[in-house]
């Protein structure tokens, strides 16, 4: 048996290779041993978070998994036929549900039906998208160069007690189209949501108000800011949270995103100034993605009918590690023109 071996330490040597590998997996059919798993993290191996992720990619397409168990620095996966159908998984801690799905999505192309999954952890945590960042950057973005990616917060879920409830449908598409997405044109609008659970109202209403404020001086547009609260005895959260989500679009239908999350002893009102310094940090550069979302969309546009060039308000570390990733499984060729932290132009040419 012939597998593609990846070195997990690469690049920024996280979750994101195990999950790009195993996502790209699942969608070529070629199987991977991916050794030196989160090598340079503080507790290298498999987390809750990144076993639940193999765990899910490997029910969609029957795969055939070792080394599968936490702590775990190496696993082989042997892909199977990918299958549409009604797929749970529940990670059990506060575990990001959106880094999760990142794998789930890639598999979810090679399925012969729709994919709709419901996840349990964590939908608002640390070193992370948000949830809404997911649904209203992310979602649009897939849904522009043809893939259908809808998602439904049923719960939120905050560190430590997670318990956060998503749902999540993708119809696998015919066919991927191309992005050309270099600069960012004329700001139409900013809008956001913030959002509070377990807490009194006012944590989210002066999250916005903080936002709006440097948003209107700085960018002079006004900010439409969706405020997410609960009444008290009927919030049905496991523990307390907030966090903020901004994301501006312009005359292109591009979109730049920014976040926030709240914590103990933060006030609200650094929260929204963060998530508004960052959104406006962001858009001074004319660049028309955000540096998150350019890594990752990259796995997409390599399966594309034709090549894309887009830019990114800075190089991710998880850029160059995610190009490197795509390259072993498919033919295609990346190039990232651009240092690490600065604003770059990518082009992703397939030559399949």
């Amino acid at each position: 048996m012939s597998l593609i071996e990846i070195d997990g330490s690469y690049g920024e040597g996280g979750g994101q290779i195990l999950r790009t590998a195993v996502g790209m997996s699942a969608l070529t059919g070629e199987p991977v041993r991916i050794y030196n798993i989160r090598a340079n993290r503080p507790r290298p191996g498999l987390s809750h978070q990144h076993l639940h992720a193999v765990e899910a990619v490997a029910e969609i397409c029957n795969a055939e998994c070792e080394g599968l168990e936490i702590g775990s620095t190496e696993i082989v996966f042997e892909p199977g036929k990918a299958k549409g159908g009604e797929y749970e998984v529940d990670i059990g801690t506060a575990g990001s549900v959106t880094l999760l799905l990142q794998a789930v999505k890639l598999a979810a192309i090679a399925a012969d039906g729709p994919v709709e999954m419901e996840v349990r952890g964590g939908t608002d945590v640390k070193w992370s998208p948000p949830v809404d960042y997911e649904i209203n950057v992310n979602a649009h973005y897939l849904d522009r160069i043809g893939y259908r990616y809808e998602l439904e917060v049923l719960r939120r879920g905050h560190y430590p007690r997670g318990g956060g409830i998503v749902r999540a449908r993708i119809e696998p598409p015919k066919r991927m189209k191309p992005l050309e997405a270099v600069k960012f044109g004329e700001l139409e609008s900013v809008r956001g949501i913030s959002h509070c659970v377990r807490l009194p109202p006012h944590v989210a209403e002066r999250q916005a108000k903080a936002a709006s404020e440097i948003v209107e001086r700085e960018l002079g547009i006004r900010p439409e800011i969706e405020i997410e609260t609960y009444p008290k005895g009927r919030d049905p959260h496991l523990g307390p949270g907030s966090g903020i989500v901004l994301w501006a679009e312009d005359d292109r239908g591009n979109r730049i995103g920014a976040d926030a999350l709240g914590e103990k002893g933060k006030p609200a009102e650094i929260v929204g100034r963060e998530a508004a310094e960052q959104l406006v940090q962001r858009l001074r550069t004319g660049m028309a993605l955000d540096e998150h979302m350019g890594d990752q969309i990259l796995p997409f546009l390599a399966i594309a009918d034709g090549e894309s060039v887009f830019g990114v308000t800075g190089v991710d570390p998880h850029l160059p590690t995610n190009a490197w990733v795509v390259e072993k499984f498919l033919p295609v060729s990346i190039e990232i023109r651009g240092k690490e932290g600065e604003p770059a132009t990518v082009e992703v040419r397939p030559e399949g």
